[in-house]
């Protein structure tokens, strides 16, 4: 397990070294001069002068990754040049936002897509199956800007039973946090639970054919403990990659719900950094999102181990 490890990690550090390459350069290509936003609109050109000098916008690009890098790595992402804060207090400031969002929407999902997948496939061809891919039909389908509008007129003007927008910390109050939280965290659940539903039976429907089941029934084991405990385990390999890719793409992708629902997460503070041309806030955003994708990867194959205990060796 140890070896597994480190040969990961090892595997982890050229990667995020390409990874921050890659978002400095592209981030280079976006039109527009950060300074000239910055002067405003008399654009004094010593103002100018100063700007491109205090963030070194005059430095070849070379010479700015490597200032970049140096930050990023005693832990300095930059200053917001439109905020004139951290990047690094930002991210802080968003960040839970958005994980307490994409946390109840995977919540969502799995309480949702899994048990779905797991009756679909043992219920195979009776209504039970038919209803759960008529349910991942709809939520494939379902674009999440309709799904939101409609819960809004839905649950907000027409019952007033939740607020239409904004939001409350759960410091503030766990409830409130709730209600604001909870549509938003379905609409982006209900497409993740349409996949995990889709993967779980297609994987479950592979093990219940496996030999090992076939056996565990001529055992004369209940047929819960040969679902629950012998296929399911087994069907869960490929549902963990799954879970573990799709909660990065919660934490970056959620853009249009969290406009829809203004939530002040990492969604809108990218959209309105790019539009700002404020790069050091889209360079620390899309490298924090980056970490983060790969750090659950490194999860995924660590939970691969430990539900199958053949790949420990």
């Amino acid at each position: 397990m140890i070896v597994f490890l480190t040969r990961r990690l090892l595997q982890i550090i050229p990667t995020l070294i390409l990874v921050s390459m890659l978002i400095f350069g592209l981030q280079q290509l976006l039109p527009g001069d950060p300074a000239l936003i910055m002067a405003g609109e008399e654009r004094d050109p010593v103002v100018l002068q100063q700007i491109r000098e205090q963030y070194r916008l005059n430095d070849p690009i070379p010479i700015q990754y490597f200032y970049w890098v140096k930050g990023v790595m005693s832990g300095n992402l930059g200053e917001s040049m439109r905020l004139k804060s951290s990047v690094a207090s930002l991210v802080a400031e968003k960040l839970p936002v958005t994980l307490q969002l994409a946390g109840m929407a995977l919540l969502i999902a799995l309480l949702i897509g899994i048990p779905a997948g797991i009756i679909s496939a043992v219920k195979k061809e009776t209504f039970w199956d038919y209803g759960a891919n008529l349910f991942a039909l709809w939520g494939l389908s379902t674009p999440n800007f309709w799904l939101g509008i409609l819960m809004i007129f839905l649950f907000s003007v027409e019952l007033g039973w939740l607020p239409a927008s904004g939001y409350v910390r759960l410091g503030e109050d766990w409830k409130q946090s709730l209600a604001t939280t909870i549509m938003p965290a379905f609409v982006l659940g209900n497409a993740l639970a349409a996949v995990l539903m889709r993967h779980t039976r297609s994987a479950m429907l592979q093990a219940m054919n496996a030999d090992y089941v076939r056996t565990a029934r001529a055992k004369g084991l209940a047929e819960g403990r040969v679902v629950l405990k012998h296929a399911l385990r087994n069907a869960m390999t490929p549902v963990i990659t799954l879970l573990a890719l799709d909660f990065g793409t919660l934490l970056s992708g959620a853009v249009l719900t969290e406009q829809i629902f203004t939530i002040p997460g990492f969604g809108k503070l990218i959209v309105d950094s790019v539009f700002n041309r404020d790069y050091a806030v889209v360079q620390g955003v899309v490298l924090v999102t980056a970490t983060t994708y790969i750090s659950l990867n490194l999860l995924a194959d660590i939970a691969y181990v430990l539900v199958n205990p053949r790949l420990r060796g």
